[in-house]
């Protein structure tokens, strides 16, 4: 479970060959959510929403990033580091 990026206490990780649709996983505080890259929608889980809207804004800002990072890990390759929300 690669992390790709920390930041604020939560912690985002893309899984090698993980099922369809693209996604990725945030962390905070014993939280959890699945998110899709194309439509940023929670596919799954609950943050509080404050988290939730962090990691939201995060994504809209590196939605392209991400996407290369779900390829990647789909082809067993690193799916890299994105930089946190500051």
């Amino acid at each position: 479970m690669p992390e790709i990026s920390r930041f604020y206490g939560i912690v985002v990780h893309i899984f090698y060959s993980d099922h369809a649709p693209p996604h990725f996983h945030a962390k905070y505080a014993g939280g959890e959510v699945l998110v899709s890259i194309r439509d940023l929608t929670v596919l799954e889980g609950r943050l509080p929403p404050r988290a939730l809207g962090m990691v939201m804004e995060w994504a809209a800002l590196h939605q392209p990033e991400l996407l290369e990072a779900w390829n990647r890990a789909q082809r067993q390759e690193s799916p890299g580091k994105i930089p946190p929300l500051s």
